[in-house]
């Protein structure tokens, strides 16, 4: 297998903290491995106000950009939306963008959009406004099954102590991609069985609009960092 770098960008309220797991099987694998902390999210302490779709897409291209190869940027949920983005603004660095249950949107749409045509989804209606509308969080009675359904109590707590307020400004931004740019890099999509957040129906009709290859399955809940790393890792490596 050849080594490879995985840049990997994490989704809405979590931070570098949930690639704890699948950071040293990836690397075991002989790949090297970069989880940069999105401005105002994790353990990151710029202020959310400042924050938009092009600051997390800036700074993830930066981060590509500094490697020496290129790199196989991976986004979960949310981040999807940012390396969509990341992609348009440095196609060149990119071997391949891999969407985790992620928001595979279509330029001039946003993610606040697609969230709202997935139904079923226990998310949207969850949503609770905070800091004035800059931020959101989640309601708590719904954490779990939305986003740890099949998690330990012990990794749940730990995702639940590390979760931040979401800012809500690049979720509601549009898009800016082109074909000759972010449609350029190859595209694979990691399917959540189980997923509440982004439903499979979901998933299925953004891989319908956008079609990537290949699209590999887990059998999981919103969150297999925690609940399946072993076998996240083990599709990653494939790619």
């Amino acid at each position: 297998m050849q080594p490879h770098t995985f840049v990997l960008i994490a989704g809405a309220w979590h931070g570098a903290w949930c690639w704890a797991k699948v950071v040293p099987l990836l690397e075991a694998q002989g790949h090297r491995v970069l989880t940069p902390e999105l401005p105002a999210t994790g353990a990151d302490p710029s202020d959310p106000a400042g924050v938009t779709l092009d600051t997390w897409a800036q700074f993830v291209a930066s981060t590509v950009e500094n490697e020496p190869a290129p790199v196989t940027l991976v986004g979960h949920s949310r981040g999807g939306i940012v390396i969509s983005r990341a992609a348009e603004l440095a196609p060149a660095r990119l071997r391949r963008l891999v969407y985790l249950s992620a928001y595979l949107v279509p330029a001039g749409g946003s993610l606040a959009e697609s969230a709202r045509t997935d139904v079923d989804s226990l998310v949207p209606l969850n949503m609770i406004p905070a800091m004035g509308g800059v931020t959101c969080n989640l309601r708590p009675e719904v954490v779990r099954s939305a986003l740890f359904d099949q998690c330990t109590d012990t990794d749940y707590e730990y995702a639940l102590a590390r979760m931040t307020p979401e800012p809500l400004k690049p979720l509601v931004t549009k898009l800016l991609v082109t074909a000759h740019r972010f449609g350029r890099v190859p595209r694979a999509y990691i399917e959540c069985l189980q997923d509440r957040t982004v439903t499979l129906a979901a998933q299925r009709r953004m891989q319908a609009a956008l079609p990537c290859e290949p699209v590999l399955t887990l059998d999981s809940d919103h969150s297999p960092f925690l609940s399946q790393p072993q076998e996240l890792a083990r599709l990653l490596g494939r790619l």
